[in-house]
């Protein structure tokens, strides 16, 4: 700090009562403060320059950029040669620029109250107001990560970088001064910066813009304020250029913005969950349903492409339909032989969806679709399994024109619509045959099958007939099979060694026949009651299995068959008859029960029914029944027993062996 005269003043514009600042001036020197509130500093100063007492320099402590350009205009009306220092308690770009703008002779940034007043007394000991010299002291006091001073013909005329990142640069800042936009920049980077220090200059405004820049670190990401200045510099108008690297926070935005995109396509993902599962109320056939899936996910606008194909009895792809801009890529897809879908037939053998974030580049993937997916612009794909209760139909594929498509929470949403779409098919499948009036009834004849009930047949000499089959709500397998030949304790014995079977029951055991209950690791039965078919008999004998199925009249009878050949190698196609299906109302079938239960069978039905017997917890026992019944007991449940079966039995009998 230097010395100065005992009679320097110090008019200190401030809202403060009690101001920090001139406490330290007055501590720290001689010099006298008067402190002056904003809206009386031009009457008090003009009184002083009237009197003759001006003061030695004028210090406006301020954060407002419209205080402080509404002052300094004020103040500089009547004290011309007066310095003017601002210093704002907090300091800021916006409060610096003001101060730049408003001539202000020097600026200080946010410091301690003791810092600030030592550099207040040295203006006071030399008292410079060289405008020109002016702006170099501001943004050497508010300097953001790199601030210029620059022509009107884009060349730098200053130059100041912090130390911190001076170090990125790849032309060193003093070798800048001199050099242009179009010498520093690319040509279209250069005319863009250019084209905004016009526009701050025309418009008397500050601008603002974001640009790209090569640093010893790679590239980076600025973003720079364009302040005009007021007068001219080397002849020149000219601008302040403050910019600050704000690469940390657009890779911040870059990632939230990713985020935002992904919660949006898992969205419309939703949505076309939700539409599928709209369209099994309409489409009135698997092609419908497929061809659905596909448009609507390529109207999303976030995927350029999307195929569908089935899986044959011989375990091979089929292309079915597709949809989307990238023709030549779906064109290469239809074309290829099979065999060569390497990400579609894992998707197929794994039941697990396949993702490839480079499809171009994956030599998995066949090279006339590589070439294909160059030309149209595709660079990632994801194959999702068509499954539903462990049948698995095929494979949806969809590709995209993005390399950041296939997030995780994204295929989550795929795996979903893989299911919805092969319960929809499932669905529609079943549906066509519960409202057929005319049906197919197909005979097929499978020969040395290697589940559990071919092997009985052969080793024992006996016939297996299958009462009942279908699956639980969590996938599990089960049937009920009739043994002709042979005594329960010894199916059960061979049922504990066999590998297909996972639990084995006893239901009845006779001298030479027995029923089990038989929960099986895989089956047949489950693979053709999913493609829409409804098995009416089967029986195996001596190593052969003989089963009546019924498919709708229009059903694909080459699709069903390459199913269960699929499950069963050695199948073939024996008869294939249309069937009538007699038409009953709901009176008639209730008639149709009636007619076989007795008069006591009936009663027994009616009181438990409406006494509450059938409730939980119960309103009447089974005593409260037989003595209003006047029977026994034992002579009630027996009554209900044989009534109950009989309708059950006309409910399950009629409705086939897979209900």
């Amino acid at each position: 700090m230097q010395d100065v005269t005992n009679d320097a003043t110090v008019a200190l514009i401030t809202e403060s009562a009690e101001s920090e600042l001139s406490s330290a001036i007055e501590t720290t020197s001689s010099v006298r403060v008067r402190t002056i509130p904003p809206d009386q500093a031009l009457e008090s100063l003009r009184a002083d320059a009237a009197a003759d007492e001006r003061p030695s320099v004028v210090v406006l402590e301020s954060d407002r950029p419209a205080t402080i350009r509404s002052v300094l205009d004020r103040v500089q009306s009547v004290l011309q040669t007066v310095p003017v220092v601002v210093a704002p308690p907090e300091g800021s770009e916006r409060a610096a620029t003001a101060a730049l703008r408003a001539g202000a002779s020097e600026y200080l940034a946010a410091d301690d109250p003791g810092s600030k007043a030592d550099r207040i007394v040295d203006t006071i000991a030399s008292p410079s107001i060289d405008k020109s010299a002016a702006y170099h002291r501001i943004l050497a006091n508010e300097l953001p990560d790199e601030a210029f001073v620059i022509g009107e013909d884009g060349t730098y005329f200053e130059s100041k970088v912090r130390p911190d990142s001076a170090a990125l640069y790849s032309t060193p800042q003093d070798e800048l001064v001199g050099q242009t936009f179009a010498s520093v920049f690319p040509e279209d980077v250069a005319a863009r910066l250019q084209s905004a220090l016009e526009r701050a200059i025309e418009t008397d405004s500050i601008q603002s813009i974001e640009y790209g820049a090569d640093t010893t670190e790679g590239r980076r990401r600025f973003e720079a304020r364009i302040v005009p200045v007021e007068g001219r510099i080397q002849g020149q108008r000219a601008v302040v250029w403050l910019a600050r690297d704000i690469t940390e926070r657009a890779e911040r935005e870059r990632r939230l913005q990713s985020r935002r995109d992904q919660l949006e396509t898992v969205n419309r993902i939703n949505q076309v969950v939700r539409q599928v599962i709209e369209t099994l109320v309409e489409a009135p056939t698997q092609e419908a349903i497929e061809r659905k899936v596909c448009e609507q996910l390529v109207e999303s606008e976030l995927y350029c492409g999307a195929w569908i194909a089935e899986r044959t009895g011989e375990g091979e792809l089929s292309y079915r339909t597709g949809d989307g801009a990238a023709q030549r890529y779906l064109e290469a897809v239809e074309s290829c032989d099979p065999e060569d879908q390497r990400p579609a037939q894992r998707a197929v053998t794994t039941g697990e969806i396949q993702r490839i974030d480079d499809v171009s580049g994956d030599e998995s993937i066949p090279e006339a679709i590589r070439e294909a997916a160059r030309a149209d612009g595709i660079d990632a794909a994801v194959v999702v399994p068509i499954s539903h209760g462990g049948t698995i139909y095929g494979v949806l594929a969809v590709v995209a024109d993005r390399n950041d498509t296939f997030s995780e929470s994204e295929v989550s949403g795929f795996q979903l619509l893989g299911e919805t779409t092969g319960f929809t098919i499932s669905a529609v499948k079943n549906r066509q045959l519960l409202f057929s009036d005319t049906v197919l009834e197909l005979e097929f004849r499978v020969d040395d099958g290697d589940t559990f009930t071919f092997y009985l047949s052969t080793e024992y000499d006996c016939t297996v007939s299958l009462e009942w089959a279908g699956s639980t709500a969590d996938g599990r397998i089960f049937q009920y099979v009739t043994v002709d030949g042979v005594d329960g304790e010894t199916v059960l014995e061979e049922a504990e060694n066999h590998d297909t079977i996972e639990e084995c029951r006893l239901i009845y055991d006779g001298t030479d026949s027995c029923t089990l209950e038989i929960r099986m690791a895989e089956s047949g039965v489950r693979t053709l009651a999913h493609h829409g078919a409804t098995i009416r008999d089967v029986v195996v004998e001596d190593g052969s299995a003989s089963v009546l199925v019924e498919v709708p009249r229009d059903a694909d009878v080459r699709e069903v068959a390459e199913a269960l050949k699929f499950v069963y190698e050695n199948t073939e196609l024996e008869a294939r008859r249309e069937v009538d299906h007699p038409v009953r109302t709901a009176a008639e079938r209730r008639d149709d029960v009636l007619d076989q239960l007795t008069d006591r069978q009936l009663s027994t039905l009616r009181l438990a029914y409406y006494s509450g017997f059938f409730d939980w917890p119960r309103e009447s026992t089974g005593e409260e029944i037989a003595e209003a019944m006047d029977v026994s007991p034992p002579t009630m449940h027996q009554h209900l027993r044989k009534g109950l079966k009989t309708v059950l039995g006309e409910f399950f009998e009629e409705s086939g062996g897979t209900l």
